[in-house]
């Protein structure tokens, strides 16, 4: 297989899994959230917010405020960059409405409570799981669901040091402490009922697309003690073309010099590992202990901005402009 196909069959296999990210976050969010005017992050949540407070269409809602933040961002971020994030925003848009139309309605035109009445919260946190494990699904496949990422993408291009996950927070406390402000959802009391039951969806669905995200990225160190550690680090690297570094070490009860290899792999490669070092050497001593991160070839890369040198003709430049 060329590169060229690998490069296309990967391109297909992101987008069919960001259309699966998208569908398991419509079925969450109509069948548990919307029943019980359950407010959320996001412009999926704004939609919702003026939707529950105005009866506009969720759908119609976010897709006028993703298309104009999609014409701001393209200029900043570029269309190539946003490919993914535009075809996510149609998806997502036309989901929503055929999701809508197809539900049974309540009275007051929500789709029905699946869990009855009086589940607001059984219903709010297996809302948060599927819609945790939705957006996991999206953005493990390099994709985005737009509206706040948008944003969030826009200020760090310009602005290193404020992070996504800060700007992320900042908008979904405005979007959801927005439900103060609208009469229709009843007294004050009431409308702080929302905005905790909010928060709660916030902090759920970050900690559930957090856990995914994580445990796919987990890594683990491996030591192990054999003296048949040229067998064992031949067939590691053949096999699972992991690197092997060799340390020297030495046996305090029995004195003698011992190789230990070390080795870091994916948590989901141990069960592999294991079993390869036991077909060699069944009295291998191991040991694994997980890691915080790893970063290098093969693992994940390391997000930083390097500020740049300035150079002796720089410096007096700058002081020729600041004297």
């Amino acid at each position: 297989m060329t590169i060229d196909h690998k490069i296309i069959l990967n391109e297909v296999k992101d987008y069919l899994f960001i259309t699966l990210g998208l569908l398991l976050y419509t079925i969450a969010f109509t069948v548990f959230l919307m029943p019980y005017q359950i407010v959320a992050g996001g412009v999926t949540g704004l939609s919702a917010i003026i939707y529950y407070a105005t009866g506009f269409h969720i759908e119609n809602t976010y897709i006028i405020i993703n298309g104009i933040l999609l014409l701001v961002a393209l200029k900043i971020l570029g269309f190539r960059f946003l490919m993914k994030t535009i075809f996510a925003i149609l998806m997502l848009y036309f989901m929503l409405k055929f999701a809508q139309d197809i539900l049974p309605k309540q009275e007051n035109g929500l789709p029905i409570k699946l869990m009855g009445e009086g589940q607001d919260f059984m219903s709010m946190v297996i809302g948060c799981v599927i819609t945790g494990l939705a957006l996991a699904t999206v953005f493990m496949n390099n994709g985005s669901t737009g509206g706040t990422d948008i944003i969030a993408a826009s200020v760090n291009k310009y602005h290193p040091n404020v992070t996504l996950g800060n700007v992320l927070i900042a908008a979904d406390f405005c979007i959801i402490g927005s439900c103060m402000f609208f009469p229709q959802f009843g007294t004050y009391i009431e409308r702080g009922h929302k905005v905790m039951f909010g928060f709660c969806v916030m902090a759920m669905e970050n900690f559930t697309l957090d856990y995914i995200m994580n445990a796919r990225r987990q890594s683990v160190q491996f030591l192990i003690f054999t003296r048949k550690w040229q067998e064992i680090a031949n067939a590691i690297g053949t096999e699972t073309h992991h690197g092997v570094t060799i340390l020297d070490g030495h046996g305090w009860y029995t004195g003698k010099e011992v190789k230990v290899l070390c080795i870091l792999a994916r948590k989901n490669e141990s069960i592999n590992m294991f079993r390869l070092i036991k077909m060699i050497d069944p009295q291998a001593f191991v040991s694994q202990s997980a890691v915080i991160g790893v970063y290098g070839e093969g693992f994940e890369e390391m997000k930083v901005r390097i500020k740049e040198k300035k150079t002796e003709t720089d410096k007096e430049s700058q002081k020729k402009i600041e004297g």
